[in-house]
């Protein structure tokens, strides 16, 4: 079992983090939450860059779960 680290030294780490990188970027293209959301489920079985050039075309037509449903 891995050891826990106390609560402070969580948020030590993360503060660090934010100092460094205040508004991260993924790789992952996307237009709103959904559309994250989909390509990070996506990307557990493919590359990133297989990822973006499988959705680019698709979120452009899809990119709320009613648009999606409706394909």
């Amino acid at each position: 079992m891995v050891p826990q680290l106390p609560y402070a030294t969580l948020k030590h780490i993360f503060a660090r983090f934010a100092e460094v990188e205040p508004e991260p970027k993924g790789e992952l293209e996307h237009l709103n939450a959904f559309t994250l959301l989909v390509a990070v489920a996506l990307s557990a079985q493919a590359t990133d860059v297989g990822v973006n050039k499988a959705t680019r075309a698709l979120f452009q037509i899809a990119d709320t779960p009613q648009k999606m449903l409706d394909l």
